[in-house]
């Protein structure tokens, strides 16, 4: 186990390479100049050009690549043209509220997706197993910004039962102690910030975890139609067992290698691919961060964001991947 996960973090390197190598080339080769971005229409040549020395931008485009990748095996992601922070204190910052955003759209997703289908599967052909295919289907097709649109315009505007937008609403006082508020308004024992925290939660969970639920129900369906057809299945029902224990005892646990390598692929894109539901939702996290740099034209802020993000993904499916041994013991890494 050991020998395998340091073959998977060595693994990390040229994915690494290969990523930041994408990233710089892509960020550079957009029309535009970042430092006449910095400075406005009405700057003159001078200043244009005294701050793209300062910046690197004047270099040879593999020397400016240079620069950067040995500034990254140091840890550094340089600085946010906006702010002259450090990228990496700004990823710090934000990427909390991505992680508990898309934990939370995760968890929507399995709790809806995994049982519906399983019961989809244990009544084949039924009219629920049509109908959850139907609205799985409906849940993969559906895009983001429509369905994000359509829960604030019924559940906030029309309803008001759900703030629309933000984190955390004005009044509100909390400290913040890891920057996922769920955790530090427990922590705190504040209950009121932990309902407010909570309530801003609902809407965008659910906008952000359709698609996973969609396809975690889908794949839980056909994995469990495989697993249902087996022979030691039919001996099971054979020894007169109870229909729940066959399903969730032997059908379920033999079921979920491929669910959970759905469920963590999904995980991983969430917390890479949640810049459409921050945006509409005004979530302060690392996705909405990321699109106001690429207005902004910050090279800085963008390279480092995604090779985050990459990095992250490839952890995941790291994770994944330890976890087979765990559910099936027949699985060993050699």
């Amino acid at each position: 186990m050991i020998s395998y996960i340091i073959k998977r973090l060595l693994a990390l390197i040229p994915v690494i390479i290969g990523v930041a190598l994408v990233v710089f080339l892509i960020i550079h080769l957009i029309p535009g100049d970042p430092a006449q971005t910095m400075l406005g229409e009405r700057a003159t040549v001078e200043s244009i050009e005294r701050l793209r020395e300062s910046m690197g931008l004047n270099q040879p485009l593999y020397i400016q690549f240079i620069n950067f990748f040995r500034d990254l095996l140091s840890g550094d992601l340089g600085r946010s043209v906006m702010s002259n922070n450090p990228v990496i204190d700004e990823i710090s910052v934000r990427f909390p509220a991505t992680l508990e955003l898309s934990f939370f759209a995760m968890i929507f997703a399995v709790v809806v997706g995994i049982p519906a289908g399983i019961f989809a599967a244990t009544h084949q052909n039924s009219l629920f197993d049509n109908f959850s295919m139907l609205v799985a289907l409906i849940g993969v097709s559906m895009p983001i910004f429509w369905l994000g649109l359509m829960l604030i315009w019924l559940f906030a505007v029309i309803l008001g039962w759900l703030p629309p937008s933000s984190r955390l609403s004005v009044g509100i006082e909390m400290e913040y102690i890891t920057n996922i508020l769920i955790i530090d308004s427990i922590l705190q024992l504040n209950w009121a910030a932990f309902k407010n925290v909570l309530s801003h939660l609902i809407l965008p969970a659910i906008a952000l975890g359709t698609i996973p639920m969609a396809i975690v129900a889908r794949m839980t369906r056909s994995s469990m139609l495989e697993v249902l057809k087996k022979d030691y299945i039919r001996t099971a029902y054979a020894k007169g067992l109870q229909d729940r224990i066959v399903v969730y005892k032997h059908a379920l646990k033999n079921a979920f290698i491929p669910i959970i390598t759905v469920v963590g692929l999904q995980f991983g894109v969430l917390l890479g691919g949640a810049v459409l539901t921050e945006t509409i939702f005004s979530w302060p996290g690392l996705g909405k961060y990321l699109v106001d740099a690429i207005y902004a034209r910050d090279f800085p802020v963008v390279q480092g964001g995604i090779l985050f993000f990459a990095i992250t993904f490839v952890f995941v499916n790291l994770l994944v991947d330890i976890s087979y041994a765990a559910i099936d013991p027949r699985i060993e890494y050699n």
